[in-house]
């Protein structure tokens, strides 16, 4: 077997990795709903749910951005598809930022505040 074919064989199986991992996630995700759902009308459902779905959304992306680097740069390394994988990795990369920020409320490389200091009002110490 050329080590082209063993790279491209590689780079589907992490697709599908990247993909099953969407799937499970939301399958994970609706379950957990549901079954809080069923513990009680006052047991916070949305927020949660809307967590978990966005994290399995954001680790099957990376194991699909994983997969076109492998394809493209080491099985067909030209001008044209290092382009279109520049184009790719931007748009994804952009959709995890867009869902970190929504999932967490802050940007990606800003520090998160612990709880004490967003309840008290009091900034954090330089």
């Amino acid at each position: 077997m050329e080590i082209s074919s063993l790279l491209e064989h590689v780079g589907t199986a992490i697709d599908v990795v990247g993909v099953g991992v969407m799937v499970i996630g939301a399958f994970a995700a609706t379950w957990i709903a549901a079954t809080a759902r069923r513990r009680g009308p006052g047991s916070e459902i949305y927020e949660p749910y809307r967590r978990n779905l966005g994290r399995s959304i954001l680790l099957g992306l990376e194991f699909l951005v994983a997969a076109d680097i492998i394809k493209t740069v080491a099985v067909t390394p030209t001008f044209t598809s290092v382009g279109v994988l520049a184009v790719i990795v931007l748009i994804r990369t952009f959709l995890s930022w867009s869902l970190q920020l929504e999932i967490d409320g802050r940007w990606p490389w800003q520090r998160s505040v612990p709880d004490a200091e967003t309840t008290t009002g009091t900034t954090p110490a330089t």
